[in-house]
């Protein structure tokens, strides 16, 4: 479900062209629209939006396909013309099955069917409006990228008068940048570092060479200093744009480090160490004996890494199963040679299993919360619940779930307003908070609760503190309890359907 709030927070900087030559259409579209939209502007067919669209400049372009004068896909051909990136959604009736699938050809982000399901169309909004937000977040980045480098290379520049005995203090400074922001990935970096050194030593390399790669795996992921954290400090899986952002750190990484003598010969292991034998990484696309020989090194310590630590969105691998994911991978991903040694060295590997991504300190769990607390109080949200249910599927950490269903409540929001239904919800929220300990709670498909638990909780304690919640107010409320070791339940889509 869509958070309206959402979409008119962030839709409102956007400007919107509405082109539709149905009057009562166009009329009752333009009012939705002005709810979460500021600037919106209409027009009655495709020449007059052509001609609004030259005068203005538009975030949004919302266009009907069938019009006189000037179609839909005459209108979007001009437009594409003067801006390849301009976001476009399309309206459009069954009967324009052949206009719809030309649109979708040229490349629109969304399309909605007449007449309009709100929900689909709000959907598409909200899709549209997430990645303009993004997009003006990177460009942003992008402006201050610049400077930001050169003061970082300032820096790192200062740091090559250091004497010899404080190069080790050095690296850690640097290593310190990124502990700031993410202790996960800190972390990961000396892990990869070791890893590195121990599989260059069984590959026959000197010791000046191991330690070279050493000092490259601790600082492998410098560029990410140049990460917006709404990226960098995603607790989830990574979109396609989001994705694109965190590629970059390899060109930053490689830039901050090769004008710096003392750095240089590392700036080319950084730069590399996303690449694959079989040609498919990043940034150049490199193959086989391409990348340089310690990159190769690194790139097997990296992908190990990230195997066997927890992530909130995956579970680790056993050793076994990294290994034999290795395994999998050689004269794919990685060069079978480095595969080789890396399955004789790690195989007696100590992992910490008490890595992962979960919050252990205030700032952490602000960072945590910014991407899966729920608005309305100290409750998680539907996102962490699949998130939650997918690792519980197979470590079976909570064995009871419990799902509060609030019966009538839209009723009641239309009847006392939405910020009454809030109020409402956050009373219900904390009661079951103050009554359940050692318990997570979830609000899910807007105003219900889903609650899991380790031991059975007594609902006949819990029942008159929510009772006293919703007294006189015209709802109430069902509590369904499933087992879930009788009952194996990996995402809310399963909740639905139960």
């Amino acid at each position: 479900m869509i958070n309206l709030k959402n979409l008119k927070e962030w839709g409102w900087d956007f400007s919107i062209l509405y082109v539709e030559d149905d009057m009562p259409i166009q009329s009752i579209m333009f009012n939705y629209l002005k709810k979460f939209f500021l600037n919106v502007t209409s027009a009655d067919n495709g020449l007059d939006g052509l001609k609004l669209y030259k005068k203005n400049k538009f975030d949004i372009v919302i266009t009907d396909l069938s019009m006189p004068k000037m179609n839909g896909l005459d209108m979007i051909n001009e437009i594409r013309k003067l801006n390849r990136e301009q976001a476009i959604l399309i309206t459009t009736a069954h009967s324009e099955a052949n206009y719809m699938i030309k649109a979708i050809k040229m490349g629109v982000d969304g399309y909605v069917i007449k007449p309009f399901d709100y929900e689909q169309l709000n959907y598409e909004l909200y899709k549209i409006v997430n990645k303009l937000k993004k997009f003006a977040q990177n460009e942003e980045y992008k402006k201050h990228l610049k400077h930001m480098v050169e003061q970082k290379t300032a820096e790192l520049n200062s740091m090559i008068h250091f004497q010899k005995y404080n190069y080790e203090k050095t690296l850690l400074s640097m290593v310190e940048m990124i502990e700031d922001r993410d202790t996960y990935t800190a972390g990961h970096s000396e892990r990869v570092a070791q890893y590195c050194k121990i599989i260059a030593k069984d590959m026959g390399y000197s010791s000046e060479e191991c330690e070279k790669i050493h000092q490259a795996g601790i600082l492998h992921d410098i560029g990410k200093i140049a990460t917006p954290d709404v990226v960098l400090l995603n607790p989830q899986s990574l979109n396609d744009l989001e994705y694109k952002l965190i590629q970059e750190h390899v060109r930053v990484g490689y830039r901050l480090l090769v004008n710096i003598p003392m750095f240089k010969e590392l700036a080319e292991i950084v730069y590399a160490h996303h690449e694959r034998f079989d040609g498919k990484g990043y940034p150049k696309g490199l193959e086989a004996n391409e990348i340089t020989p310690l990159a190769r090194i690194m790139m097997v310590a990296d992908a190990f890494d990230a195997m066997t630590t927890n992530r909130v969105y995956k579970g680790r691998k056993t050793l076994e199963e990294a290994l034999a994911e290795l395994v999998k991978l050689k004269s794919i991903q990685f060069h079978p040679e480095v595969v080789d040694s890396a399955l004789k060295v790690l195989k007696d590997i100590r992992l910490d299993d008490k890595i992962d991504q979960i919050p252990h300190s205030e700032i952490e769990e602000e960072r945590f919360a910014y991407f899966y607390k729920d608005t309305l109080g100290n409750n998680y949200n539907q996102n962490y619940l699949d998130v939650v249910l997918m690792r519980n599927s197979y470590e079976k950490e909570y064995k009871h779930m419990y799902i509060f269903y609030l019966k009538h409540f839209s009723k009641y929001n239309k009847k006392y307003s939405w910020s009454e239904g809030d109020k409402l919800l956050h009373s219900f929220a904390e009661s079951l908070h103050q009554e359940i300990n050692d318990s997570l709670v979830f609000r899910v498909f807007g105003d219900d609760f889903v609650v899991l638990s380790r031991e059975n909780i007594s609902l006949d304690k819990l029942k008159p503190h929510l009772d006293e919640v919703v007294e006189s107010k015209d709802i109430n409320y069902q509590i369904k309890t499933i087992d879930l070791g009788e009952v194996n339940i990996d995402n809310t889509a399963h909740i639905e359907s139960i």
